[in-house]
């Protein structure tokens, strides 16, 4: 899916709509940014659309999911499973719907915490000190 589908697609790809993509995926996985126009993406009529053998995995941002209406199509054997990085708030709340729902794996919002990525986040502070050390900062954040 793409807002803007003024561009032609690359070969062997499809631009789809919302409503087909949910309908024909197997798996819909979420990496978009928490917006106005994102927050509640994924909804009760949203996950109707799915088929029941369907994954919906969120490792971007946990509004963009209306919980309980996961949870209840979960529970309701609506989807095969769900698989959730990011809550609406972290840490959650012990009666958030996720965390009891079936077949639902919710992680620390940790699917960024790789050794590579580790690695690389120790890469760039490192360096960001050497510049800042040398009279050359990388990134500066204005004050007042």
């Amino acid at each position: 899916h793409r807002r803007d589908n003024s561009t032609p697609p690359p070969d062997g790809v499809e631009y789809a709509t919302l409503d087909r993509l949910f309908a024909d995926s197997d798996v819909v996985s979420l990496h978009c940014p928490l917006s106005a126009s994102t927050a509640g993406l994924v909804h009760a009529e949203r996950l109707a659309q799915m088929k029941p053998t369907a994954f919906l995995i969120n490792t971007a941002r946990g509004p963009l999911v209306v919980e309980p209406d996961l949870a209840a199509a979960l529970r309701a054997g609506r989807l095969a499973g769900a698989a959730v990085d990011a809550l609406s708030t972290e840490p959650p709340a012990a009666d958030n719907p996720l965390l009891s729902a079936p077949r639902c794996l919710v992680t620390p919002h940790i699917a960024w915490a790789t050794a590579a990525a580790r690695q690389r986040l120790i890469d760039i502070a490192a360096e960001n000190l050497r510049a800042f050390l040398a009279g050359k900062p990388v990134h500066q954040v204005p004050l007042g």
